[in-house]
Formats: C-alpha cells, sequence, structure tokens
C-alpha cells in the first residue's frame, strides 16, 4: 500500500520545485510583477496553513543520540574573513557580547561565558535545507522567549531581527547603519580582509552578482567606490520567537559550537528551513518593521528573492 507523503514532505517538494526553477534560470519570469504577487501569495497561504495545523508549541519531530549525522554540512560562511570576527575567534570569543536591543525595556549585552550560565535547552532536530539535503544534529543553547522577556518587549515589537558577523558583499551606498557589536575587539563595522564571503553567493541562472559573491571584485570595487559591507541578517516574528525550540546555540555535538557551523552563537529555528537559522550572531534587535533593514524583505536571502517565511 502506497503511503500518502506528509505535509512536511510536500512543503520541502514544493519548495525545492521552485529552487531549482529559481536556480534555473527564470529571471525575465521572476521579473513580472504579477508572478512576485503569485509568490507572495503562496508565501502567505504558508504561513496561513501552518498557523492554522500547528499550535504556537507544536514541536518539531526530535530524534535520539543514534540519530544524530556522521557530519552535519556547513553550508554557506564556513569562516567569516571581517577582521572583527576573526580578533574574536582568535581568542576564542572572550571578548565576544551578544546584544539585545531595539524595542525592549531594558537592552543588555552578555558574554558567552555568561549565556552559557543561563538556563539551557537541548534538542536533537533535522536541519532542512532548500537545496534538498538534511542533517540531524544535537543543538544546546539558550530559549531566544528567556532573552526577551529578560529585555521586556515595547508594546509595539512585532519582529526579531538577527544581525550576524559575516560579510556576504559590498553596498555601494554608506547609510552609516549600525550592524553590530563586536565587545572589546573592535568594531563589526571594520570591512572584511581579501575576499569578503566567496562561500556563499546568490545563484541566479545568469551569471553571478558581484555585490552577492562578496569575492575579490568585490572587495576591489568597494575600495574604489567607498561602499559597506552587507551583512547576513534574518528575522523572524514573536509566536517563532517564543516557540519553545527557538534557541541561540552555542553548542553543536556536545562540543563549543565549531566556527564553521555559527560560532559563537546560531538561531536554531526548528520548524524552518535553513536559511532562516542565521549563523554568527552578534545583535538581535526587536523591531515594529523590518522595512527600514538592507532592502526591507526581512533577511540576506529574502532580499535577494527567497520567502520570508519558510515553515515546514
Amino acid at each position: 500500500m502506497s503511503r500518502q507523503p506528509s505535509r512536511r514532505a510536500l512543503l520541502l517538494g514544493a519548495t525545492a520545485a521552485a529552487g531549482t526553477a529559481m536556480l534555473g534560470g527564470c529571471d525575465r519570469l521572476g521579473e513580472a510583477e504579477w508572478f512576485r504577487r503569485t509568490l507572495k501569495t503562496g508565501e502567505d497561504a504558508n504561513l496561513f496553513v501552518q498557523r492554522l495545523l500547528l499550535t504556537e508549541r507544536t514541536l518539531a519531530p526530535e530524534f535520539v543520540e543514534a540519530d544524530i549525522s556522521p557530519w552535519f554540512k556547513p553550508n554557506g560562511t564556513e569562516d567569516p574573513p571581517d577582521r572583527s570576527y576573526k580578533a574574536l575567534a582568535k581568542r576564542k570569543f572572550v571578548n565576544y557580547r551578544l546584544e539585545v536591543g531595539g524595542l525592549v525595556e531594558k537592552p543588555f549585552k552578555l558574554s558567552l561565558a555568561e549565556l552559557r550560565k543561563l538556563p539551557a535547552r537541548t534538542q536533537i532536530t533535522r536541519h532542512d535545507c532548500v537545496e534538498g539535503w538534511s542533517a540531524i544534529g544535537k543543538w544546546t543553547g539558550v530559549p531566544l522567549a528567556d532573552l526577551l522577556n529578560r529585555a521586556g518587549l515595547k508594546p509595539e515589537a512585532r519582529f526579531v531581527v538577527f544581525h550576524c558577523a559575516d560579510t556576504m558583499g559590498q553596498d555601494g551606498d554608506n547609510d552609516g547603519e549600525d550592524d553590530g557589536a563586536a565587545g572589546d575587539s573592535g568594531s563589526q563595522e571594520e570591512a572584511p580582509a581579501g575576499n569578503a564571503n566567496p562561500n556563499m553567493t546568490k545563484q541566479s541562472g545568469g551569471g553571478e552578482s558581484k555585490k552577492d559573491s562578496g569575492g575579490q571584485q568585490a572587495s576591489e570595487d568597494t575600495a574604489a567606490s567607498g561602499g559597506s559591507p552587507v551583512r547576513y541578517y534574518e528575522s523572524i516574528d514573536l509566536l517563532d520567537a517564543f516557540h519553545p525550540q527557538t534557541i541561540l546555540a552555542y553548542e553543536m555535538n556536545g562540543q563549543a559550537l565549531p566556527v564553521a557551523n555559527g560560532a559563537p552563537l546560531r538561531l536554531r529555528l526548528e520548524r524552518n528551513l535553513g536559511y532562516k537559522q542565521a549563523k554568527y550572531v552578534i545583535r538581535v534587535e526587536v523591531v515594529e518593521s523590518f522595512a527600514h533593514i538592507g532592502e526591507g524583505k526581512g533577511g540576506y536571502w529574502e532580499d535577494q528573492g527567497y520567502a520570508w517565511y519558510a515553515g515546514i
């Protein structure tokens, strides 16, 4: 007897199919306003269905130690080239400070050691990438809800934005926006040394964008134009932020989180696809709207055309 596919499998299949079409060179179609409206409608429908079928505390499946994958692929950035990040990593992040601010009553900063002293959650979950691969890992970290409750949200708070240390490329318009805090080792505003980020590129089927590739050419262009670094960021709504499995993880498989997998701190958002689960988190900002951040779509890859809501 044939087995009916699960809702999770159907959504993953649909996402993979859409991703294949996007990466296959559908640039002309992607420029059509009606097509963008259709994609947005599908994203809204996905959000509606997930919120309808799942309660705000429904957990993603959790596994046992024997299920842990022998290798967890470090997708995307594997070693941020930013000088300030490298200085933090060289000293094993003793000078790292996570900043929690924005629309909160009591903004604060915490060192990695202080974060480790807070109540923690450990979960063994499956990571599903939009590229089609999956891996199971064991994560330990601080529930995001605990940090937000400590800060105290203001009434107008709607979203949580995660600002990250890895530079993805360069922006020719330097608007002076503060992209994060580096603790005692220097400003995160420092431009990266060498290639900005050769590991994470925008794939559109029509050639690689200099701005998005962050390769050597991007660094040279920035030096000539006085541009500012474009860093990875991501955002979620408060429902996902307060979900019990939403944590800022500092351990993977019982060991300190490796640099390739997002050290010193990465978001684990277990009911969403992998690109939502930001690595190298340096600042958590509570906002009413993310329209003023980046290109206003709510995340680095969302600014490139990915869906903001990536629930599975």
